[in-house]
């Protein structure tokens, strides 16, 4: 007999099935065409731990961004940092790593899941009496602005006290289903995994972190094997107000009559095929445009209008804020599509 897990990836839209098609199509080019020399991947995975660990702790509500990140991680001081941003930035980036370095060997089981959730908080001193641990006290999805501000609750979660079994549960639902259903793609699965631990929220604090590491951790084993290069944490905080409506429309049906995931299946794809996307757009190197933000395009275009530029040149010039054009600078350089020319005060960037 069905449980309800099981029932509501049933009937799913065609058009779902359609982009996961697609989905694998693009994992099979990049299988077949990943001739990208080891020194270029390990750049990639580089600049993606830094965009994925910025990107996911901002959506928590830190403010550190993508520069000010990858200078913690180097073991550079940067100015105004706040120490919560610190803690939770260094706790995600170093398992983040963790999952791309050895995902092979790391079971999707309970234990491992709290041996996750220790290790993303285990840099967060608020967090130690509960690192590790299920909720003890009732918690509430809110929605979080730029400011870190709570918008209001989007949803209530999983009682504290039910909150064991139902993750028994799930996880017992999904290695069985995951790995023996001929019923569901894969990516279904997964999908509705997020969810479900999403609307439960097992934790006291980390849960959307300790959700975006195990999609990694998920993807990986499933032979998405592109994903340390690309990240989806950023597509999800560059589309952050329709994920958390995605997550509403389809929690707030679980528990009634009609359960639904279809809101949320249909963002999750979604976000999945721009990831696979940009993905292949790597093993040509062309087509830079779909890689970059709209801000980081603005100066790649200028930089192509003018022989050298100081970023304060490029900022008055395209009027984006100095800040941005330096982590748009850092993101080209590691792209090898932009040079530095000279030091200090007198530094200038041209195209390559």
């Amino acid at each position: 007999m069905k449980n309800n897990l099981d029932k509501r990836i049933d009937n799913l839209p065609q058009a779902i099935f359609i982009n996961i098609a697609k989905i694998d199509e693009l994992k099979g080019r990049w299988v077949g065409g990943a001739n990208l020399s080891p020194q270029l991947l390990d750049r990639l995975k580089r600049s993606a731990l830094v965009t994925s660990t910025g990107a996911s702790t901002r959506i928590e509500g830190s403010k550190l961004s993508d520069i000010e990140v990858d200078k913690l991680m180097r073991g550079l001081t940067i100015q105004k940092l706040l120490d919560r941003d610190e803690q939770e930035v260094r706790g995600y980036y170093e398992l983040l790593q963790l999952v791309f370095d050895n995902y092979t060997g790391i079971p999707l089981s309970e234990s491992s899941i709290l041996s996750f959730h220790s290790q993303l908080l285990k840099y967060s001193s608020k967090d130690e009496r509960h690192m590790g641990r299920y909720k003890n006290l009732e918690n509430k999805v809110e929605m979080i602005d730029q400011s870190g501000k709570a918008l209001g609750v989007l949803f209530d979660t999983t009682s504290a006290y039910l909150t064991p079994k139902a993750m028994r549960e799930l996880i017992e639902w999904f290695n069985r289903d995951y790995r023996h259903s001929t019923n569901h793609h894969p990516l279904i699965h997964m999908a509705n995994f997020i969810v479900e631990f999403l609307k439960i929220h097992p934790f006291q604090d980390g849960n959307g972190r300790l959700s975006r590491v195990l999609t990694n951790l998920i993807l990986l084993q499933a032979g998405y094997e592109y994903v340390p290069y690309v990240s989806h944490e950023k597509l999800i905080e560059e589309s952050k107000a329709d994920y958390y409506i995605a997550l509403r429309k389809s929690q707030i049906t679980f528990g009634t009559t009609e359960e639904s995931v279809v809101a949320w299946v249909e963002y999750f794809i979604g976000i999945l095929l721009e990831q696979a996307e940009r993905a292949v757009t790597l093993l040509s190197g062309q087509e830079i445009e779909k890689l970059l933000s709209p801000q980081q395009l603005k100066v790649w275009v200028y930089l192509g209008e003018v022989e050298e530029a100081t970023p304060g040149q490029i900022s008055d010039a395209t009027g984006v804020a100095r800040a941005t054009v330096s982590q748009a600078i850092s993101r080209l350089t590691e792209m090898k599509k932009v040079e530095r020319i000279g030091l200090g005060s007198t530094t200038r960037y041209r195209r390559l």
